[in-house]
């Protein structure tokens, strides 16, 4: 999981904006509407890391289409100590 949270949160361009999807699912689950909303961010941007989220076993789902809800998944939440390591140093950068 490290390696992945690496890749994805410091590695590539969008890992700000899936680092700070990942704090607010943390906090609750949202659907995609309301993650967009929430992060201010276009909803089509919040699919796209979505979806690289859910393929790297960070977030999972449950519903269907618009009522989809997003939360991390067993694995994040075991890690998420972790991730807070890396979000803090990529701030310090």
């Amino acid at each position: 999981m490290k390696k992945i949270l690496w890749w994805l949160i410091a590695g590539t361009k969008g890992g700000v904006n899936r680092a700070r999807i990942i704090n607010v699912l943390e906090q609750r689950p949202y659907n995609a509407h309301k993650l967009a909303e929430k992060l201010e961010l276009d909803y089509k941007t919040v699919r796209h890391h979505i979806k690289i989220l859910e393929d790297n076993n960070v977030i999972t789902s449950s519903g269907e289409k618009y009522g989809t809800m997003y939360f991390l998944s067993s694995s994040m939440e075991e890690n998420y100590e972790l991730f807070q390591q890396i979000w803090r140093e990529m701030k310090e950068n």
